[in-house]
Parts: C-alpha cells; structure tokens; sequence
C-alpha cells in the first residue's frame, strides 16, 4: 500500500533511529548526540531553500506544530534537522507556544526559526474588517505569544487567515504588522491564507506590505494551476512562499481506511521551486520519520504519482478547498468552507479541540440545515455537504474544557 502515515511504532523507531537522528530519547531532556549520530547529521545532504528575500535558509520540510502536544517530538524535530516551526497565539489555547517554548528554552538562537499568527482585530461577519483599526489589541495578542515562547522576537509574524483581497489591502493592518517589524520583535512579517489563495496572494505582491505568504497548496486543489502563476509571481516580487495543508486532509475517507500518500503530497508541492518550505504537521514520531526522508528525496516516483490519482475522478476526501462555489446555493448563508474545515479537523486530524474552537466561533443557527427538506447545494468535490454539517454541528454540545 502507498507510504502510510503508521509505520513503525514509537519504540522501534527511537531504537534503530533515522539517519542523522541526534538527542532521540523518550521523556529526555535533550540529550547530546553521540559522535556517529552528530557526523551522520552533518554529511546529510538536506534540501534547502531561501525564503523569498528574507534570507532565511531554510530545509524544504518544516515542522507544523498545531496538533502536537508532545515536546519529546517537538525536541526530536529539531534534533534531526528540521529547523522551523509554526504556530500561532489560538493554537491548542495557548499551551502549544508555551509547549514550543518550554523546548526551545536553552537551545543556541540561531538554531531555530519560529512563526507564529494573530488573528487581526475587527473582523467582520463574512470577511473584511469594522472600523475598529487600532493596532494596540492586535500587538497586545502577539505580546502574548512573545511571553508563551519565551522569545524576545520572532521570525515571522503573521497576519492569520486572510481570505479576502480587500483585508489583503487593509492599509491599518499594513500599519499594525509594520509596528511590530520596527518594534524588532518580529523580523518579517506576513499573512496566512487557506481560501482564495490566488487572489490573495496577488493583491500581497501588489501592495508590497508582507515579506512572506503562509498559503494553502496541495494537489487536490482545483484551482492548483491558477495558483502555482500566483506563487510564482510572489516569488518574482521576493515573497517568500511556505506551503501549508499539503496533505489536502491525510485521508480520502472518513474512516480512515484510505490514507493519503504523506511523501507523494509532500513531493509535489515541493515540485515547485518557488515553495520555500512546507510545514506538515506532525504528531507521532512515525510522522516524523516519514516526513524527514522527504527532505533527502523530492523525486516523485511513478507509483507516488498514481497513489495521487491525479488527473481522475477521485473521491471527495475530507479536504475542503475553500473555493466558495458552494455559497450560492445555501438559501441560509452558512459559512459552509469553516464547517468543513472543521470536519477535516475532526475527522483528517483528530484534533477535536481546534474543530470545537472554529464550529463555537461560527455565527450559527440553533439546527443548521434543520429548515431545509433537501439540500441546494452543490459542492465541487462531490461532499454530502448537509451530512456534513448536521455531523460537525454535534460539537457544539460538548464543553471546551472537556476536550482540554
């Protein structure tokens, strides 16, 4: 079967280790590499790229740390090569900065690279911003984030989930990034992206505000080609480009039955050459192993390029592309992109929390779909859209602590 994202287990893999593997050691606290482990790890021969004009050297496998909550993988990461990190002010509630922090505590400077995200301040209902443009809420937020990792400043800050070419533009957002630049406590600054990513990142070459593009990029995307023109005309502006969900939801199915092939997804966003790095999460150390060959490796195999299925009619999976054809067809307005976010989130990445916390931020009805006999929707990717929503909706039962 494809390369699976379940392997060998924790144990056999801290016992025969990976090639160049440093410090790996259950409830360690950063043990030294041996001799032979810190050479191996030297003569690797890890891909890297520069980042935009940042001048930031970067290995083309990163780390997304939104779903973990163990710090020996975290540790284990960095110890192995990996050398930056992403996370963001809302993430697990603030215990995964403070997790990073508590790993990076102790560690050189400049062996590490850390981004984080704040949500800008008065986001409006269906997108764009309110009047309230003051800058003070969003740099107290990333105050916040500073004091959790531990950090006097980070690499990259920044703007989160910006879906829209009008927030794209927002001159008053301009103004609070460029602050925390001249503050010195963020050295780039940057948006993230996960719907309208062309025209998103577009309207961030014109506007010449953001030094970096965090953006949705897989092979599941409809859009894709559209999407590699507008990378590549950040790129000529000197906007770094990391790629982010490029496991387009880590499983075709709901039961997990059908894994995606993590390498091949991996593979072929870094086929494009304007992708600084990409930022996988990673849960287990199977995960990591995995994600780690790819950083030797950007080949794509014939056999990757079919466990792909590109170019079919492949099944819907659980990867909402954001696209917003589905919008029009619900008479009651439902934030139908978030709601499947939130599926993917429950279903793709078992992280319950992160799908509590986006369905409970949603201005709902009380029965979403519950006035409609059948549903109008039509969604690009064949997704029983109503089945969807009245399943992800069930969360909304539960109390945040109890996912906590």
């Amino acid at each position: 079967m494809a390369n699976q994202r379940h392997g060998m287990r924790r144990r056999a893999f801290l016992k025969s280790g990976l090639t160049g593997m440093a410090g790996l050691a259950a409830g360690s606290a950063g043990l030294a590499a041996r001799p032979e482990q810190a050479a191996a790890l030297k003569n690797r021969k890890i891909v890297t790229r520069t980042l935009g004009q940042t001048g930031l050297k970067l290995p083309v496998i990163s780390m997304g740390v939104m779903n973990a909550d163990n710090p020996n993988l975290v540790k284990a990461a960095l110890d192995s090569g990996i050398v930056h990190l992403d996370t963001a002010n809302g993430y697990q509630r603030g215990r995964n900065e403070e997790m990073i922090g508590g790993v990076i505590k102790g560690r050189p400077r400049d062996s590490y690279i850390i981004a984080t995200k704040v949500q800008p301040p008065g986001r409006a209902r269906g997108g764009g911003f309110t009047v309230d443009t003051r800058p003070e809420p969003f740099l107290e937020t990333f105050d916040v984030s500073l004091s959790r990792l531990g950090l006097e400043y980070v690499e990259i800050l920044y703007a989160h989930s910006i879906t829209r070419r009008d927030e794209v533009l927002f001159e008053p957002l301009h103004r609070m990034l460029e602050a925390a630049k001249k503050s010195g406590k963020a050295r780039f600054v940057g948006l993230s992206t996960h719907g309208n990513e062309p025209e998103v990142i577009r309207a961030a070459v014109e506007s010449k505000a953001y030094d970096v593009v965090l953006t949705a990029y897989n092979f599941r995307q409809d859009y894709r080609a559209d999407l590699r023109q507008a990378i590549a005309q950040a790129a000529a502006a000197g906007i770094g480009i990391v790629g982010m969900k490029p496991l387009a939801g880590a499983y075709w199915d709901k039961e997990k039955q059908e894994p995606i092939n993590t390498q091949a997804a991996l593979k072929w966003v870094l086929s494009d050459p304007n992708v600084g790095t990409v930022i996988p999460g990673m849960t287990t150390f199977d995960q990591l192993e995995s994600d780690l060959a790819v950083m030797e490796n950007l080949e794509l195999t014939e056999q990757e390029k079919k466990d792909l299925r590109l170019g079919e009619q492949a099944p819907g999976g659980l990867y909402c592309q954001g696209c917003g054809g589905c919008l029009a067809g619900c008479p009651i307005e439902l934030p139908i992109p978030s709601l499947m976010r939130s599926y993917m989130y429950a279903y793709g990445y078992k992280n319950l929390q992160a799908a509590h916390d986006l369905v409970s931020s949603l201005d709902l009805p009380p029965a979403p779909c519950g006035s409609c006999s059948a549903c109008s929707v039509k969604c690009a990717k064949g997704f029983d859209v109503r089945d969807r929503i009245q399943d992800i909706v069930r969360l909304r039962a539960l109390a945040a602590d109890f996912l906590a």
